[in-house]
């Protein structure tokens, strides 16, 4: 390796002082794989510091009286959408709702008795035999009982929704946080039970400059920077007024449903696409990082099919690609397995010098 990293200095040395060679009337073939070095238009970016929030959050709170009994799920579970986390006691729940089964039966043949006689009452009025006083009466009877009856179906309902009160379910999927009672607590409408949020949909809150808001409200574009990874925002909303004292406006990132490896509470860096510019991209497959020096092997086909070592200034890595600053130009030529061409590089300076590569 020490022989390796001396010859790559060496070519280095060598070729500090060679000059970006034209591609046109190429004469030669290279025996390795290249890469054409190719302008290409891409944004420009303003990082920040954002930090990572679920979008769905929050408390579940106890809907009705009662005493807790099962407790399914505790801090750090994953709870599916719908499922009981704790139960609490429900007898008076489920006698509420017998008795207003009952009462429901009751209105039910008070109403049916009501309505026969009203029928019973209309013949007879309309054959004069009745006073319309008596008809008055037997109407109201029956609308009082249909009321009665609605009533009581109401009731019903009611009960019915206070005995499923008694199972507190899951809103959504998610991860329990934090869980507030024990087995054998009692509790009222409104006391918290269970804090939790859902990993399935993320975003990223992140404060904009006042220079570059305008900017950044023309092309809503924007991407979260973590661990080497880019991910592209869904959408983009910015809150329509600046914080006070600091003259930043407040944005929202939403992130792809079920983003990987990422967690509310995490610090992030958020890339605010602000324009577009032409930038020299090559793989970064193609780059040698050897202690300071970062470059790429270029096939020359105009000058014989030279294999030359040229060092490099880069800007940034873009997932499997690079951007180059200086040293290349557009056309160049780069190879894309940099072993293999080190070692033509090898063999072309021994047959130069006559000596053994």
């Amino acid at each position: 390796m020490v022989a390796a990293a001396a010859l790559i200095v060496v070519a280095i040395v060598g070729c500090s002082n060679d000059k970006p060679v034209s591609t046109q009337g190429e004469t030669a073939k290279a025996a390795y794989e290249t890469f054409a070095a190719e302008l290409e238009k891409s944004p420009i970016e303003r990082q920040l510091d954002g930090r990572i929030e679920a979008v769905n959050q929050g408390t579940v709170s106890a809907q009705t009286s009662g005493r807790i009994v099962e407790i399914h799920y505790d801090v750090n579970d994953f709870v599916p959408a719908g499922a009981v986390i704790m139960r609490l006691r429900a007898t008076e729940q489920r006698a509420n709702l017998q008795q207003a089964r009952a009462a429901v039966l009751e209105a039910t043949a008070l109403q049916k008795e009501a309505a026969t006689r009203y029928t019973r009452i209309s013949e007879m009025y309309e054959r004069k035999v009745v006073p319309k006083a008596t008809f008055d009466e037997a109407a109201a009877n029956r609308d009082a009982a249909t009321a009665r009856l609605a009533a009581t179906r109401a009731a019903v309902t009611s009960a019915t929704e206070g005995v499923a009160y008694t199972e507190v379910r899951a809103p959504y999927a998610g991860v329990v946080t934090k869980r507030f009672v024990e087995v054998g607590e009692s509790v009222a409408p409104g006391t918290p039970l269970v804090s939790g949020l859902s990993l399935q949909f993320l975003r990223v809150a992140v404060d904009i400059p006042q220079s570059i808001v305008e900017r950044v409200r023309e092309t809503r574009k924007a991407a979260v920077y973590l661990n080497g990874r880019r991910i592209e925002a869904t959408d983009l909303t910015i809150y329509p007024e600046a914080a006070a004292g600091s003259a930043t406006f407040r944005a929202r990132l939403d992130l792809p449903e079920n983003a990987s490896d990422l967690y509310p509470g995490m610090f992030v860096k958020v890339g605010l696409v602000t324009g577009e510019a032409e930038r020299l991209i090559i793989p970064a497959s193609a780059v040698v990082e050897r202690s300071e020096v970062t470059g790429v092997y270029v096939f020359d086909p105009s000058n014989g099919g030279r294999t030359n070592f040229r060092q490099l200034r880069i800007a940034r890595h873009d997932g499997d690609r690079v951007e180059v600053l200086a040293g290349l130009e557009a056309g160049e030529r780069v190879a894309l397995e940099p072993l293999v061409a080190m070692r033509h590089l090898l063999a072309q300076r021994a047959s130069e010098t006559g000596e053994r590569p």
